[in-house]
């Protein structure tokens, strides 16, 4: 069985739902999740759920092997959930082709740095789209740029607000993002 780190920053909605999905899989599991955010709803979730969870500093993250170090320990694969700081390239480094990031896009439209939650919501609306998604991907160096994964796409109409788009991305991360997870360390298990 794999182990899973989830990094998330904010309310923890995709990492309970990573966690609660390989809680029923002989896959993998959820380990520990680490916030950047030591006010993130994710604290209480991962409470609820039995899982580890550990509040980290920039600089243990950015300027020392603090976090490597953690993962090094606790995980063979790195999921991103909502977590919004560009990953250092010691941590690439280590987990080449292990750190799976999703996006509430399909890329490269609306990606890079600030693209991030609403503000890609409302670009998508202010260019007249007719259709978004998400897109599952590996990250490497570059914010959004890594091998895609998998893309689930979502139709969209005039009427929708940034926050009913936001909505119709919800579900298909929810849908998606913890099977897509499974199918990549399956494969690379095969």
């Amino acid at each position: 069985m794999k182990s899973i780190v989830v990094f998330a920053s904010g309310s923890g909605t995709n990492a309970e739902n990573i966690i609660k999905f390989f809680n029923h899989t002989k896959t993998a599991k959820v380990t520990k999740v680490l916030c950047n955010n030591e006010h993130a709803k994710v604290f209480d979730r991962c409470k609820k759920l039995n899982t580890n969870s550990l509040h980290f500093k920039r600089k243990d993250f950015s300027s020392s092997d603090v976090v490597l170090n953690i993962l090094k320990e606790e995980a063979d694969y790195i999921v991103l959930a909502g977590f919004l700081w560009k990953i250092p390239e010691n941590i690439i480094a280590a987990f080449p082709n292990k750190i799976i990031n999703i996006h509430p896009a399909l890329l490269p439209k609306y990606g890079g740095k600030g693209m991030y939650g609403m503000n890609v919501h409302k670009a998508v609306k202010e260019n007249k789209e007719t259709e978004t998604g998400i897109t599952i991907h590996y990250v490497n160096a570059n914010y959004d740029e890594g091998a895609i994964i998998f893309q689930a796409k979502t139709a969209l109409n005039e009427e929708d607000s940034p926050e009913k788009i936001a909505e119709k991305i919800h579900i298909l991360e929810q849908r998606y993002f913890p099977r897509v997870i499974e199918d990549v360390i399956l494969d690379v298990n095969a």
